[in-house]
């Protein structure tokens, strides 16, 4: 049974010796999500949130989340034009513990509500670039993990080679990876600090900017296009294009011109990533909705050209090539969707 925001109040003084409380409020549906979660308002009106994993997977979580904090010490966090969650104490409960942080203030982003003229769409490209840009001494130093472009086109093809020992694959699609990941081309790039599961929910979003952004724990450097996939989801391809437009300009780098087809493709394995998570947990629900999805998929690339995955079609826009694009992008509102298999990334809180 998920505890009330009442019992996190009471752990949160425990955590934060000298915690005046005031009053104290639930986040989240309390249902029994992986963490149960309460904000604490304090005497001098600044605000705590409290969180409790509620099982072994999450506590696995927030522990790698505290290292990744402890690790964005104040000098790389003022790299940062956003707030990063900061410990102000933990203490144990029950098999696990309960930490408290200081709150954010902002809400989630939804990918579903934003558009090409909507300014949050910048915001997020901006925030990306910063990250990214962090040096790597930050993940070094600290003993997280580094991975190459090597790595990254190795993992990728372990993924693809699990996916298709199920059968469960498509032909066409196996090829269109199988394509991507021998494309040498394709897997030259800088590896560079990566926040390592973004999604839309990572942002919080406050006056039509970025205020923080949640969920460290796979801090690392790697592929710099992992934390781009989710775009693949967007429902405009012009969302997509103004947030790489923002991102491209906020990296002061030479434009990694394939970056946009390895988010795509990384894209496309998070649904063989889910078909092997229900294989893997012999759930027919799961590996149902996988095949659907897959299918989907083939049908989708199939008619969309726009969106090879190939080195010898098409090109990244070059910086001077995204600012006359966002000169030129009307401010005007983007309703179109795509067709209905979206590829999103599969999380829970």
């Amino acid at each position: 049974m998920a505890r009330s925001h009442f019992t996190l109040a009471a752990l949160s003084t425990a955590a934060v010796p000298g915690a005046d409380i005031v009053s104290t409020r639930p986040i989240g549906t309390g249902t029994g999500g992986r963490y149960d979660s309460a904000v604490v308002t304090l005497r001098d009106r600044n605000e705590l949130i409290v969180r409790v994993p509620t099982s072994q997977d999450a506590e696995t979580e927030q522990s790698r989340d505290l290292v990744a904090l402890t690790a964005l010490t104040a000098g790389f966090r003022g790299r940062l034009p956003f707030d990063v969650p900061h410990v102000e104490g933990q203490t144990p409960v029950a098999n696990t513990r309960a930490i408290v942080y200081g709150y954010i203030p902002g809400s989630p982003a939804v990918l579903a509500e934003l558009d090409a003229a909507d300014p949050v769409a910048e915001s997020i490209g901006r925030a990306i670039a910063c990250i990214h840009s962090l040096p790597t001494s930050l993940v070094t130093d600290s003993g997280l993990p580094v991975q190459t472009a090597a790595d990254a086109a190795r993992v990728a093809r372990i993924t693809k080679d699990r996916a298709a020992a199920t059968g469960a694959v498509p032909s066409d699609l196996l090829a269109r990876w199988s394509t991507a990941l021998e494309d040498s081309a394709l897997w030259q790039f800088q590896p560079t600090v990566v926040h390592g599961s973004l999604s839309p929910e990572s942002f919080l979003i406050a006056a039509d900017a970025v205020t923080g952004v949640l969920g460290w724990s796979q801090l690392q450097v790697g592929d710099p296009a992992s934390d781009l996939f989710w775009l693949s989801s967007a429902p405009s391809e012009q969302l997509a294009t103004r947030v790489f437009g923002a991102y491209n300009l906020g990296r002061n780098t030479p434009v990694d011109r394939q970056l946009r087809k390895r988010a795509r493709l990384y894209a496309e394995l998070e649904i063989a990533k889910w078909l092997l998570h229900g294989t893997e947990k012999h759930d027919e629900t799961i590996i149902s909705d996988a095949k659907t999805m897959l299918a989907g998929l083939s049908v989708s690339v199939e008619s969309d050209m726009l969106n090879p995955l190939s080195t010898d079609t098409g090109q990244i826009m070059a910086v001077e090539e995204v600012e006359e694009m966002l000169r030129r992008t009307p401010r005007t509102d983007v309703s179109s969707a795509r067709d209905s298999t979206r590829v999103s990334g599969i999380s829970e809180d």
